[in-house]
């Protein structure tokens, strides 16, 4: 996915400026943004303080990040188990 060209603090202080009584047209127009990108934003930061942005966005790179140990943890598992059947060819290796 593509890193956003804004952080979560610059985005949360384009939709308060438009919160605040600005078009959104203009905001847009502003902050060189099309209007797809401000109504995307209005709904995923939806309510959000930066507080609130950051730990989601930890959360989101945490859990990236766990998912690939559990990735690399099942391919280690699976070659063991390969190596186990190919020493002991009788023996049957339950998974």
């Amino acid at each position: 996915m593509r890193k956003s060209l804004f952080s979560e603090d610059e985005i949360l202080g384009i939709l308060k400026e438009a919160d605040a009584g600005l078009k959104p047209k203009e905001v847009c127009r502003r902050h060189g943004i099309s209007q797809q990108t401000f109504y995307r934003w209005k709904t995923q930061f939806a309510g959000q303080s930066s507080a609130n942005a950051k730990q989601f966005h930890y959360l989101e790179v945490e859990n990236r990040r766990l998912k690939q140990v559990v990735a690399e943890l099942s391919l280690d598992n699976q070659a063991l188990r390969a190596v186990l059947a190919r020493k002991n060819p009788h023996r049957r290796v339950s998974g």
